[in-house]
């Protein structure tokens, strides 16, 4: 470790332990590695500049160039880091920053009316402004910001009075939120983070027992730890037992996709009939079907649920009219698999550990994976019961090994 003080210290100078004991501490100020792509970065990065240029130009036009109103403020820049680059952060759900940026611009233009002073109205706006966002449960780290443009915004904020609450602070919180979850939205990402349902959230508990904890033991260590966690309890719930079938599957890391997909393949291609892939699945008692190419690689993937809709269409299936079923037949020919098809399928090559079929199966909602030879063929199938099934028979050798 860099900066690490050696065992045996008899024989240093006081001068050299004090040099090694101040590397130390500051090496322990290296920041961690951040785990977040690039991709998702820059998609922060361009939330952010349209969220301030969507509130600032909405100023613009509500207020005019000529108002004696700050069209931003600085305290939506920090909002703005929360709301696009950590949106999954209870610091930044909707309550948090409508609420604690009007309470604490209220707390602020109080004190500043009330006292004097602008280094204590400032302390005293800051401190009762936290007191104020933790009883309303919406603590937002800007909103302390928002506080003291009211006390110290100079004589433009202090002539607007509890207007600064309404404007700019309240409209400018609107307006980056609209923007945050409109952009989030079409992004693709989950915002806000509302709470689970009680009927998935006794789900997620029964899972988590048989896992070694439950919902109640993660609410207890948490009271008990006494801190404000920037992190969903709900996502931490998550995450524990994300980070538990992680470290189980990794007991298996010499279990390889060959050793547990089903060889036994059927599969059908572009041109075949939904009809004849409807049959196939019947007579083989399974739910999915991969479509290859002449060359046996994968294009994607067919299921019941693909199937299922159309089947009834080309039967006739809602049509007013009396007719018998071969004549609806014949105006109404079978659509193809390749019409039907999933082509955005997930595969595996045959050599894949697998560790890392857990977090797709878990996290994803993939129930089928094709699994592809060497040559990027189709090789194999793997279905959430044969991960299963690998695991358990894996898991009994090693307790026969022991014994």
């Amino acid at each position: 470790m860099c900066g690490a003080i050696p065992r045996d210290t008899s024989h240093f100078p006081v001068r050299t332990l004090s040099r090694y004991a101040l590397i130390r501490c500051l090496s322990s100020f290296a920041p961690h590695p951040i785990a977040v792509r690039w991709p998702e970065r820059l998609r922060s990065c361009l939330g952010a500049l349209l969220g301030i240029a969507f509130t600032g130009g909405t100023m613009h036009v509500l207020l005019g160039p000529a108002a004696n109103i700050p069209l931003l403020v600085a305290p939506m820049g920090a909002s703005a880091v929360l709301l696009f680059a950590v949106p999954a952060s209870p610091l930044a759900q909707p309550w948090s920053i409508i609420g604690g940026n009007i309470v604490s611009a209220t707390v602020g233009v109080a004190c500043a009316s009330w006292i004097a002073d602008p280094v204590g109205a400032a302390a005293l706006a800051v401190s009762l402004a936290i007191c104020a966002m933790f009883a309303l449960r919406c603590v937002h780290p800007p909103s302390g910001a928002v506080a003291l443009t009211a006390v110290l915004g100079g004589p433009a904020v202090h002539a607007l009075g509890y207007r600064f609450v309404a404007e700019p602070i309240a409209i400018q919180s609107v307006m980056l939120l609209c923007a945050a979850i409109v952009y989030h939205a079409a992004t693709g990402h989950r915002y806000p983070h509302v709470a689970q349902s009680s009927g998935k959230g006794a789900a997620a508990s029964a899972a988590a027992s048989n896992e070694g904890f439950t919902r109640a033991d993660l609410e207890a260590v948490l009271n008990r730890r006494g801190e404000l966690l920037d992190i969903d309890t709900d996502d931490l719930e998550s995450l524990l037992r994300d980070v538990q079938l992680q470290a189980y599957a990794r007991t298996f890391n010499e279990l390889t996709c060959a050793d547990i997909m089903s060889r036994s393949l059927v599969a059908v291609s572009a041109n075949t009939r939904a009809s004849a892939a409807w049959s196939l699945l019947k007579q083989r008692h399974i739910k999915a079907l991969p479509v290859t190419d002449e060359r046996q690689h994968v294009i994607g993937i067919v299921t019941r649920a693909d199937l299922v809709d159309k089947r009834a269409l080309s039967k006739g299936a809602g049509l007013s009219s009396p007719m018998p079923r071969w004549f609806r037949r014949s105006i109404t020919p079978a659509p193809l698999v390749g019409a039907l098809m999933n082509v955005d399928v997930h595969t595996v090559d045959a050599t894949t550990p697998i560790v890392e079929l857990v977090p797709v199966f878990a996290n994803y909602g993939h129930h089928h994976i094709p699994v592809l030879d060497s040559n990027q063929r189709l090789a194999g199938m793997i279905t959430q019961a044969d991960l299963i099934a690998g695991l358990y028979r894996q898991a009994y050798a090693k307790q026969r090994h022991a014994a």
